[in-house]
This record gives C-alpha cells, structure tokens and sequence, in this order.
C-alpha cells in the first residue's frame, strides 16, 4: 500500500525538526537528510500528478481556462 502524500510530508516535517535540533551525530544527520531528500522526491511527483489532474480537469475546448500558477 502506498503512503499518503499527507504522511510522507509528517515524516519529512519530522525529519527536518530532528536535523535542526542538532544532537545527532553527523552520520545520523546524513541519513535522515538522505531519506529527507527521497521523501521530497516522490512529495514532488504526487504534486506534479495532481497539478496534471487538474489542468486535465480545467480544460475546456482543448484550452485551459483560468490558468493560474499555484500561490502559498
């Protein structure tokens, strides 16, 4: 079974507060940033698939109407 999007970004949040607590030791740091990057990876397809699925969704006449980049 695939993870959520929603609990890989709990484990990446979780990731980050271990790493800027600063008490591990380098080489747990390195792995946990390891891992930080691979979960950020597959964050980032999960939102490219659904910014594809809506764009999909939104296409009206072969153009996409209302178009506008995603804000924070």
């Amino acid at each position: 079974m695939a993870t959520s999007f929603e609990k890989n970004l709990e484990q990446l949040e979780k990731i980050v507060r271990s790493l800027e607590d600063g008490t591990s030791t380098l080489d747990q740091s390195l792995k946990a940033f390891e891992k930080g990057v691979n979960i950020s990876r597959i964050c980032q397809e999960e939102l490219d698939k659904a910014e594809k699925k809506i764009e999909i969704l939104l296409k009206e006449n072969g153009e996409i109407k209302g178009k506008e980049p995603f804000e924070e």
